[in-house]
């Protein structure tokens, strides 16, 4: 991949983030892997492209739902000193990041699943049934 001849503004775990004029970024996923905060030695070969691809795919299908930051993933669309990144790059519009990290499980477990065992709350939010009975 050719970088991009772009204001490079900054280094994610997985991302690069770069300028385009004053109302656009260029978002392009890498092949890093980040666990627990840490960026891993190896890369996985062609992660750039489905997390884009994903991305792209849920953006689009949700646009009816809820306003996104998607302008387009397609390379035509990007500024021409956007070097290699099709497949694997956003053009989205800028906005002030909105700093939030979601853990996504398919079960509860540690101080979450004690406390939904005592109370069937978790945070001190009361959770449905199904989800003890779902993961016992």
């Amino acid at each position: 991949m050719n970088a991009p001849s772009l204001p490079h503004l900054a280094s994610g775990k997985v991302r690069e983030l770069y300028g385009v004029g004053d109302d656009a970024l260029l978002l392009v996923a890498t092949d890093r892997v980040s666990v627990f905060d840490v960026v891993l030695p190896d890369l996985i070969p062609d992660k750039g492209r489905v997390l884009t691809a994903l991305s792209h795919f849920w953006f689009t299908h949700t646009a009816g739902i809820a306003p996104n930051h998607l302008i387009s993933c397609d390379p035509s669309d990007f500024p021409p000193t956007a070097g290699d990144v099709g497949g694997r790059a956003t053009l989205a519009l800028a906005a002030e990041p909105i700093r939030l990290e979601c853990v996504v499980r398919g079960y509860l477990f540690g101080a979450a699943w004690s406390e939904y065992e005592a109370s069937g709350t978790v945070g001190g939010r009361r959770l449905p049934a199904e989800i003890g009975r779902a993961h016992v």
